[in-house]
């Protein structure tokens, strides 16, 4: 680092602080911007004078430093975009304009306009100074005096190289240096009035006391001075709230500005989002999620859909609501705490290399791996405390709620983590618990899936700050366990239909007993309820023994002792006698009793989950029809949701609507006509049901095959690896319109058990245009019809159409002769991967392939076209 001088351009003020310093950032304290600019201009011009590059930074809406435009270089920023894309695209500037540039700031203060938070300014400075002390350069910043908190000027102050207190009182000026890095004198830090050029030292009593007697109406007598822009804001809006005006008209325009205000800063960005959002909340409702934030910020878009819904539904005329839904216990971390925790541990320049394209998947690794093991400031831990003081020792859920999440076009749907805390054990260890699944949850923001769905959508440039929402999880102790007694998503759409006389409007369900964890994903070997709301008794299965076999057999609990999460079989829990209401949800399982009873094995009997009663029997089936139907029209767009049931001493249910958004679906469409006379010759699969993503009509281009037998007969290792070059083949499909690309695989996609499917990762997948899992019954691979589960949602959200293929099926043909006999490519698209061949071919159709679905008929055919 050079210390080579240069001029403010005041020859007093070179006086006072012994010159700047390359790499000096210097703050001026000011009460008008008026001040500030007359200094800025004075420094601009000098450096100009002796030949520096002088940069200005246009982001604020007072007056502009620096108006001509040909001797200073201007960059026009936009700080509404969100705190990590200004200051990324600063970051860019800085790095472009090089060593030694001198910078012009417009007012920090300015940026509380679209931030809300001195926090964020804070950020902001300290990142962004270092910068440019390691640039070598010189900038100037301002801030308006008694527009940030202590912390906030402690922040800068720490940060800066000079803090300079800028006062005008009765036309005089005076400058007091509070900090100045590197220099002294014996009057350095003394108040100095202006005069002419010159700037003299108030040693004089009267001079003294007419400054010091000005600085308490401006400073330390101010206890507004103490607080952050934020807790001002919402102090404004308690006023306004309990303080209304007489003038009821002139009240009300001001609580709807104010409703406006709280909204655009703590709920969203999103114009679809804030236009609910400003429609149904009130003062008061605001005032209460604040009353429950942690920090400042967004409570992101999961918090967001939860408390919308709610509010939605109580405002329903039609319905007393408060009968049927159970109150939410929650608390938000605001995700400006999010930010903070990168910046104060040092990591945000890792944060910038991973925005560049260079970075965006590489420097993400490193990033995650230190977001699990960094530490939290003193004053957020301490309301954390409080927090799990609040909840004692009942199980809570720390979720994912980040600005992206659950918006309209982007669901992010099983992107993020949501980690469960048991939440026993003493207050430290508790702590502890908390602390990690935090960690976890902040993370996963970096996780491949997220990034890689964030990169297709355009939005890896975008602000996506971590909020977090924290629940009481909804349930009731069963002796050892806690749990909900069901859990479950519902669809006010239905994509999946499997029947042609089923509704897609009607919208469906999927159900678990326990917790809601299998309802949400796609889990190995067991099976949620799925449940069309028009016709609930109708399933996508055939008989009894299919009933059995696709029904739910393992249910997620929090285990009280082992403080864990745990999986435990449905008959364990009836071994226990945890007093769950089976006769509402299951049918006894005569065989598996009959059995029981030759082995002698008492107190112990088997069920069959069908849910039969309950949706017979009670008003589980309309309430769901009219929650999900209110919100739908309340949208004006379907809408997915995450609930829990549990069932009151009475017998009566009680609903928590946990999460809803906005759900990504295809519509019906136009009828497709589908041939009827092909020859079988031609079909390489036809099937009647089974298939997911609306109608289509789509020629293939090309083909990836993977054959079972050959698959089953790899080693474990060798399966993994071929996952990983399915990767690379999507990477090579990246375009779904002019090379569109269907993949074949036995068993299922993404299975974690690799003897029962494939273990890629969704973004190995994303390119694909059309995904066919075929059975394969002899090695137990078997399509997972897990309809409405994240997994789906990600192919419907992506475009992708799905079909399960059953051989032995009798409304099934597959004709492996086309797929074992066709030429196979992969030599020539991947020559090192030849080791593969015999399992995976590449199938260059010609454009002669072409598949066929109609939603309404459930007929598909793909074909040649001959």
């Amino acid at each position: 680092m050079k210390f080579e001088k240069a001029s403010t351009g005041h020859k007093g003020l070179d006086n006072i602080i012994n010159y700047l310093r390359i790499g000096d950032n210097v703050v001026w304290q000011v009460d008008a911007i008026e001040d500030y600019i007359e200094y800025a201009k004075t420094f601009a011009n000098v450096s100009l004078k002796e030949h520096k590059k002088v940069i200005y930074m246009r982001f604020a809406a007072h007056p502009p430093i620096l108006e001509n435009q040909d001797v200073f270089k201007t960059y026009v920023l936009d700080p509404s975009v969100g705190f990590e894309s200004f200051t990324t695209e600063v970051h860019r500037i800085i790095t472009k304009e090089g060593l030694e540039a001198f910078y012009i700031f417009d007012c920090l203060s300015n940026l509380l306009e679209a931030w809300a938070t001195d926090l964020m300014i804070g950020n902001f400075f300290q990142v962004t100074c270092p910068y440019l002390f390691q640039m070598e350069t010189i900038a100037y910043f301002a801030i308006i005096r008694g527009s940030h908190s202590f912390e906030t000027v402690a922040r800068i102050r720490e940060t800066t190289q000079l803090l300079l207190d800028l006062y005008n009182i009765q036309d005089k000026r005076y400058i007091h240096p509070l900090k100045v890095w590197n220099r002294y004198s014996s009057t350095m830090f003394l108040p100095h009035i202006e005069r002419n050029e010159d700037m003299i030292p108030v040693t004089s009593s009267a001079e003294a006391a007419t400054l010091f007697k000005y600085l308490p109406k401006h400073g330390f007598g101010n206890v507004k001075r103490h607080l952050d822009y934020w807790d001002k804001l919402f102090m404004d809006a308690e006023n306004l709230l309990y303080n209304k005006d007489s003038h009821v008209e002139a009240s009300k325009y001001d609580m709807q500005k104010m409703i406006e205000q709280l909204c655009k800063f703590m709920l969203s960005r999103e114009k679809r989002v804030l236009e609910l959002t400003t429609k149904y909340f009130t003062l008061e409702d605001l005032l209460s999620i604040k009353a429950r934030l942690i920090g400042s910020g967004y409570i992101g878009g999961k918090a967001v859909g939860m408390l919308l819904a709610r509010k939605i539904l109580h405002n329903d005329p039609r319905i007393n609501w408060d009968d049927y839904l159970e109150p939410h216990d929650s608390f938000y971390i605001g995700s400006d705490v999010f930010y903070t925790y990168l910046v104060q541990n040092g990591w945000w320049n890792l944060r910038v290399e991973q925005k560049s394209k260079e970075g965006y998947f590489k420097a993400a690794e490193v990033l995650r791996e230190k977001m699990k093991h960094g530490k939290f400031t003193e004053s957020i831990k301490e309301q954390f405390l409080q927090m799990l003081e609040y909840f004692g020792q009942s199980p809570i859920i720390v979720r994912s709620s980040s600005l992206l999440e659950d918006g309209f076009g982007n669901a992010f749907a099983g992107k993020y983590e949501s980690v469960f805390c048991v939440n026993q054990g003493t207050p430290v260890e508790r702590y502890k618990q908390f602390e990690a699944a935090l960690k976890t949850v902040y993370s996963s923001a970096l996780n491949k899936d997220a990034l890689e769905y964030r990169l297709k959508r355009g939005l890896d440039q975008a602000d996506e700050q971590m909020a977090i929402l924290v629940q009481r999880v909804s349930g009731d102790y069963h002796k050892k366990y806690f749990f909900p007694f069901l859990g479950g998503v519902g669809f006010s759409y239905n994509s999946y239909v499997w029947k042609e006389d089923l509704k897609p409007d009607a919208g469906m369900i999927r159900l678990v007993l326990g917790l809601g964890t299998a309802a949400v994903n796609r889990v190995e070997g067991d099976y949620p309820r799925v449940a069309a709301l028009d016709q609930p008794m109708v399933q996508p299965l055939g008989n009894m023994e299919d009933i059995k076999k696709y029904s739910q057999h393992k249910v997620d609990v929090l285990n009280l002792e082992k403080n864990k999460l745990e999986t435990v079989s449905l008959n364990k829990l009836m071994w226990e006698k945890t007093g769950i209401p089976m006769e509402l949800i299951g049918i006894l399982d005569y065989e598996t009793n009959r059995k029981i009873r030759e082995y002698n094995i008492k107190e112990q009997e088997a069920w069959i989950l069908t849910y039969e009663k309950l949706f017979k029997d009670t008003e589980f089936i309309p309430i769901m029809q009219n929650i999900l139907k209110t919100l739908e029209t309340a949208y004006s767009y379907p809408v997915d949701i995450e609930f829990t049931v549990n069932c009151l001493s009475d017998n009566s249910l009680k609903i928590n609507l946990v999460q809803c958004r906005p759900l990504q679906t295809k519509g019906v469409g136009g009828k497709i006509d589908i041939p009827e006379d092909l020859d079988e010759k031609t079909l390489l699969f036809a099937t009647k049901g089974h298939f997911m993503g609306g109608s289509i009509n789509q020629i293939i281009k090309r083909i990836i095959y993977i054959d079972p037998k050959a698959y089953s007969n790899l080693s474990v290792q060798d399966k993994y690896a071929l996952a990983r070059l399915i990767g690379v083949l999507n990477k090579l499909s990246a375009d779904q319109q002019d090379a569109p690309t269907m993949l074949v695989v036995p068993g299922r996609i993404g299975s974690s058990t690799v003897s029962l499917g494939l273990p890629v990762t969704f973004s190995e997948i994303s390119n694909m245009s059309i995904i066919c899992e075929t059975a394969y019954e002899i090695m137990g691979m078997v399509p997972d019809l897990s309809f409405g589960s994240h997994f789906f949602q990600d192919l419907v959200e992506a475009g992708i159409f799905y079909v399960a293929i059953f051989p032995n099926s009798e409304e099934t043909l597959f004709n492996i002769d086309f797929f074992e006999n066709a030429a196979n490519d992969l030599k020539d698209i991947l020559p090192k991967e030849t080791r593969f061949e015999n399992v995976l071919k590449v199938i260059d159709t010609q454009s002669q392939i072409q598949i066929k679905a109609d939603l309404k008929t459930q007929n598909l055919k793909c074909y040649r076209i001959v």
